[in-house]
């Protein structure tokens, strides 16, 4: 039975959906931060907590599997060589979401979804 099953398609069919998660956690890599709303910032958090403990394997076979799932040779290089060593004593919650209100045009509430303090990743903005 698929009772009470959906959740996470953010109204998005299966290709857009993924396309969208790759490119926010993309931006979160490249980044440190990014301003979204809340319900894609909820649902791109556990995405990325698996590409940031597939960059601290650090191994050929997480290496091709981030590429898989991101798509862009930059992102999984910044990925495996500045995040993931930042995170290399932490066991996981790597990434903290903050409401931040609601958006002007339409009321949506917004949140940053970043990742957490103390690591040393140098933000690019």
């Amino acid at each position: 039975m698929r009772h009470r099953k959906h959740r996470g398609a953010l109204g998005r069919p299966t290709g857009h959906r993924r396309a969208l998660l790759a490119n926010l956690a993309a931006e979160v890599i490249m980044h440190g931060r990014i301003k979204t709303t809340e319900s894609k910032a909820r649902a791109v958090r556990p995405y990325l907590e698996k590409m940031i403990t597939l960059g601290k394997r650090g191994d050929l076979h997480a290496r091709r599997q981030a590429l898989a799932k991101l798509r862009h040779r930059r992102v999984v290089d910044r990925l495996f060589c500045d995040v993931a060593p930042a995170f290399q004593d932490r066991q996981g919650g790597y990434t903290r979401i903050t409401k931040t209100g609601f958006r002007v045009g339409d009321a949506a509430p917004m949140a940053v979804i970043e990742l957490v303090e103390g690591s040393e990743v140098t933000l690019m903005e």
